[in-house]
């Protein structure tokens, strides 16, 4: 199993990115796709959802409005498009997938990515 991120890097304030997470190795709609961020010094928090099988979606209230979670489930492969990026957005990124109760347990997900660094520069 292997989920593996990208297209994070460095922005200016309001910028834009978009990050990918490409799974493989399992049934990918079989699974939930959440993204989760830590910051430095800071606990790891999860940021947005994605139900594979039914595109159900979640997104913690910091993020709502400016974040888009998507999937493409011919690529295995889930999106996160961050518009009007903010310097407090600044983290590294985790992919994550499981079959969690609760979408922000992060302890609740089976396999995870080796994270994408995202930086916001004021």
């Amino acid at each position: 199993v292997q989920l593996v991120e990208s297209g994070g890097g460095l922005v200016q304030a309001g910028g834009s990115l978009r990050l990918s997470c490409a799974g493989s190795g399992f049934t990918f709609d079989d699974y939930d796709i959440s993204w989760f961020r830590q910051a430095p010094g800071k606990e790891r928090e999860g940021v947005s959802y994605i139900s594979v099988s039914d595109g159900t979606t979640y997104y913690t209230d910091s993020v709502r409005g400016r974040f888009t979670i998507s999937s493409d489930n011919a690529k295995n492969t889930v999106y996160l498009q961050m518009n009007s990026l903010k310097p407090e957005d600044t983290a590294v990124y985790f992919c994550a997938a499981g079959r969690p109760r609760h979408w922000y347990w992060d302890y609740a997900y089976d396999w995870w990515g080796q994270g994408t660094q995202v930086t916001v520069s004021s």
